[in-house]
């Protein structure tokens, strides 16, 4: 799971480029060696629509519903903003008229049970959007521009309540994580042996990462989650899994939209040991340097197939796509939906098993998990840092998957 050591590392394997993660996976489930052979590729899907589709008018035109899949999102202080209709615009939600069965609407059509909160936030001479009688519609089709905001007043919105653990004690790095710690991480199991991580972000979803599940192994009945402990060795009632919707556009040759949602077959109910993660905003700034946080099961040792038996924790800094994208360190193989973070000097990494959990960073009082642990180049190596699915290029199709299957 998390590298420590300062000696010299040795590979078992001398092949350049290793997307471990991936191929450990792929090991387990189908008893073959960890070798460059297998290299499944899912297909795109690339939606039908009808010649001069409206996007986000409330209606679904397309046959996946792709021209309605990107009309909501939220910005770093929670502002609830919408795409118009009209000309593509993501605008504010003014204030006035707004209500308990507005936030309600709208968060449930995201996926979400009800909403958790709202309240006025400031925008000065904001061109916004009003709302309008259309409850029965998706959010987008019952609003309305306006040329500005009645006392300059928009909704701020949050769907869950989330990122707050109960555990408030000091976080030492590469330690045992405390119960509690990460009440949102989850073991993953197939047929009884835990797999990946996972990450809850609702009473019935979770996040994990594409290349968990890969060739036939996406039989709901196989899967199992665990929340709420430490310890592979105390383990609580698992949470089923109702079914695994894999990103459509996940590409295993690169490691590309690197994600999977599960939803599971009955909510969660939240403890102190089980609270969901945040998901972050669409234009959270993860400057280079920033600390964060990963957490799992994964093995503490590179070249070792068994995974840690304790839950394990260890600080980890964002490093842009640039530094990362250097000859030295990936050359070029980290694309825009993903996020490096780690130490150059090597030391400290998520490993095999970590696949599927958190990338977490913290602002004010709440947790976002902000990548999934997805590939690297072996564990701990030096210019060799973890690689993460992020999660806020993958924001429209999560909303939109956790919506479509809420229905479902």
């Amino acid at each position: 799971m998390f590298l420590l050591c300062s000696s010299l590392l040795i590979s078992a394997h001398s092949t350049p480029v290793r997307y471990g993660t991936r191929l450990a996976t792929v090991a387990i489930f189908h008893n073959h060696d960890d070798d460059d052979s297998y290299q499944e590729q899912t297909s795109s899907r690339i939606d039908s629509c009808p010649n001069n589709t409206v996007e986000c008018d409330g209606i679904k035109h397309c046959k996946f519903g792709s021209d309605e899949a990107n009309c909501v999102r939220f910005d770093r202080a929670g502002g609830l903003q919408v795409r118009t209709s009209q000309d593509g615009r993501f605008l504010p939600v003014c204030y006035k008229g707004w209500n308990q069965s507005y936030a309600d609407h709208t968060c449930t059509q995201l996926g979400f049970r009800n909403s958790f909160s709202f309240r006025a936030a400031s925008a000065p001479n904001s061109i916004g959007l009003t709302v309008t009688n259309k409850l029965s519609a998706p959010i987008q089709s019952g609003v309305e521009i306006s040329t500005s905001c009645p006392s300059n007043e928009v909704v701020s919105l949050q769907c869950i309540d989330c990122g707050v653990p109960k555990v408030t004690s000091r976080i030492i790095g590469g330690s045992q994580a405390e119960v509690g710690r990460w009440p949102w991480q989850l073991s993953l199991h197939y047929k009884g042996s835990h797999i990946c991580g996972a990450v809850l972000i609702a009473p019935d979803f979770a996040l994990s990462a594409a290349h968990c599940f890969p060739r036939g192994t996406v039989v709901p009945a196989d899967w199992q989650l665990y929340g709420g402990v430490v310890s592979l060795d105390e383990l609580s009632s698992p949470y089923l899994v109702e079914r695994i919707v894999v990103n459509e556009n996940y590409n295993t040759t690169t490691n590309n939209h690197d994600i999977a949602l599960l939803k599971l077959t009955a909510p969660v109910s939240f403890n102190d040991q089980v609270q969901p993660a945040c998901l972050p905003a669409f234009d959270v700034p993860l400057p280079h340097g920033t600390q964060c946080w990963t957490s799992g099961f994964g093995t503490t040792d590179e070249g070792r197939s068994a995974v840690s038996k304790d839950l394990m924790e260890v600080t980890v800094g964002i490093i842009t796509k640039d530094v990362c994208n250097s000859p030295r360190v990936y050359g070029g193989a980290v694309s825009r939906n993903m996020i490096c973070a780690g130490h150059l000097g090597g030391g400290k990494d998520s490993c095999q098993g970590d696949s599927g959990g958190p990338l977490m960073c913290k602002h004010g009082n709440r947790w976002y998990v902000v990548g999934i642990t997805s590939w690297g180049q072996g564990c701990g190596r030096r210019n060799k840092p973890g690689v993460y699915a992020k999660v806020g290029s993958q924001l429209s199709w999560i909303y939109s998957t956790m919506g479509r299957e809420s229905l479902s």
